[in-house]
C-alpha cells in the first residue's frame, strides 16, 4: 500500500535525505505535501519532481514563484507560518516528516500530532520546549512519534523489544565535533569555517554548530526524557568519535544494548518511515573491520560548557529547557553571523540562563512568552553591527 508523506523543512539536509530515501524505496511512499524556506531553485526541482499537491514557501513572493510553475498540476500553494500548519494537517498524508530546524518547528509539529499522524521527528527542539503537550496530544489523537535523529533512532530500536522497568540506564554517543581534540587555550581562536567541518556528518549549519559546542547532545538528553518517558538520573552521553554506534542502553541484569550502523542519515529515516518493518536500503553497511576500534569518552564539561547548561536545564525542568533552546538559537545565530566569537555561545547562553526566573512552562501559551523573553534577553549581549 503506498503510503502519503508531507515533509515539513524538505530543503534541508533531512529533506532532501527523506526524498532520496522515498527514490530508493520505489512506489512505496508518494509525497503529498511539502513546506520550505526559501531556497527557491531546490523546492523547484522538488514540486516538479513529486508534483504534490500542497506546497507551503516562507513568504507570499516565493509563493507567487512556486504558484505559476505548478499551476498546471493543481498544486495549491501557501505561505508563512500558516502554510507550514497547513501542510502538517494535509490530506492524504499518512506521514509528517518534522524537519524544520529550531523552535520554528515546534508549532507544525504540534499540528501534525493534534491530526493523528505518524510523526517521522527530526526536530528535536519540539521536545525540548513542549513534550510533556506534545506526548498529551498524541495518546489524545493516536499519533505515533517515531525518532528520525540517529541516537534516538537507536534508542528506540533497542527497546522495541524491552520492558521500560528493566532499564537502568540509556546513553546517547556523540562524535565529540570537530574540536574534541583541540587544546582548550585554542578554542577561542576557531572560526566559524572551522565549526562547520563536521568529521563525521553532512547537516544544517545550526546543528552543526551545535556539535561542535555540543548543545545538540544536551538536547538530545531532554528530548529522550520524553521521547522514552525516562528520569533524567538514568541518561547520559558518551564521545564515540568513530559514530559507529549511536546509542546503549544498560538493562539491570548488567547486559548493554546497542545500536550501531553506518553515519548516514537515510538510515534512521528510512526506520521511521517503514517501521515497524525493514526494507533493503541499498546502502553500505557498516564495516567494523574498517572502522578497526570503538572509542569511548566521558564529556569533559570544561570543553563543552554548554552541556553542562543543558544537563542543568534537564534536571530543573520547568521552563529552564525551553529558555535554554532559545538562548543558544539566537547565540547561533549570532555565531553564523559572524557578530560573535565561537567562545560567546555558552557565555551568551549563561547569562541568559543565570538571569532567567523560573516558572511552570504549563501551556502553549506559556511555552511562546518564554521564548519570547529568552530571545530578548540573549540579544541584549549580542553586539550590534
Amino acid at each position: 500500500m503506498t503510503r502519503g508523506i508531507a515533509i515539513l523543512g524538505s530543503t534541508g539536509s533531512i529533506g532532501t535525505s527523506v526524498l532520496d530515501v522515498v527514490d530508493r524505496l520505489g512506489g512505496r511512499f508518494r509525497v503529498t505535501a511539502l513546506a520550505a524556506g526559501s531556497n527557491m531553485p531546490l523546492l523547484t526541482a522538488q514540486v516538479e519532481k513529486y508534483r504534490p499537491a500542497l506546497v507551503s514557501v516562507s513568504d507570499k513572493r516565493n509563493a507567487g514563484e512556486i504558484r505559476s510553475l505548478s499551476r498546471r498540476w493543481r498544486t495549491k500553494v501557501v505561505h508563512g507560518p500558516e502554510g507550514a500548519l497547513e501542510v502538517a494537517r494535509a490530506e492524504g498524508a499518512d506521514i509528517v516528516v518534522s524537519a524544520i530546524t529550531g523552535m520554528s518547528g515546534f508549532g507544525p509539529t504540534l499540528e501534525a500530532v493534534r491530526a493523528g499522524r505518524r510523526v517521522a521527528l527530526a526536530n528535536k527542539e519540539s521536545m525540548v520546549v513542549g513534550g510533556a503537550f506534545l506526548l498529551k496530544e498524541a495518546a489524545r489523537s493516536g499519533a505515533r512519534i517515531i525518532p528520525v535523529d540517529s541516537e534516538h533512532s537507536g534508542v528506540f530500536q533497542c527497546l522495541s523489544k524491552e520492558k521500560k522497568r528493566y532499564v537502568r540506564r540509556v546513553i546517547l554517543t556523540a562524535s565529540g565535533g570537530p574540536f574534541f581534540r583541540t587544546p582548550l587555550k585554542d578554542l577561542k581562536k576557531k572560526t566559524l569555517e572551522e565549526a562547520l567541518r563536521h568529521p563525521r556528518w553532512v547537516m544544517g549549519k545550526k546543528v552543526t554548530v551545535d556539535s561542535a559546542t555540543l548543545m545538540n547532545k544536551g538536547l538530545e538528553l531532554i528530548e529522550a526524557r520524553w521521547l522514552f518517558d525516562i528520569e533524567p538520573a538514568k541518561l547520559d552521553v558518551l564521545i564515540h568519535p568513530q559514530s559507529a554506534v549511536h546509542s546503549l542502553v544498560e538493562m539491570e541484569d548488567g547486559s548493554v544494548l546497542a545500536q550501531l550502523s553506518a553515519t548516514d542519515m537515510r538510515i534512521p529515516i528510512q526506520y521511521a518511515l517503514t517501521w515497524p518493518e525493514r526494507c533493503d536500503s541499498a546502502l553500505p553497511g557498516l564495516d567494523l573491520g574498517k572502522v578497526g576500534r570503538l572509542e569511548f569518552f566521558r564529556v569533559d564539561d570544561r570543553r563543552y560548557p554548554l552541556f553542562a547548561l543543558a544537563k542543568e536545564a534537564l534536571r530543573a525542568g520547568e521552563s529552564l529547557p525551553v529558555a535554554l533552546n532559545a538562548a543558544n538559537e539566537v547565540a547561533v545565530g549570532a555565531f553564523l553571523e559572524e557578530k560573535i566569537l565561537f567562545p560567546d555561545i555558552p557565555a551568551v547562553v549563561a547569562k541568559v540562563m543565570e538571569a532567567h526566573r523560573a516558572r511552570p512552562a504549563d501551556s502553549i501559551e506559556a511555552i511562546y512568552n518564554i521564548d519570547r523573553e529568552a530571545r530578548r534577553e540573549a540579544r541584549r549581549f549580542i553586539p550590534q553591527r
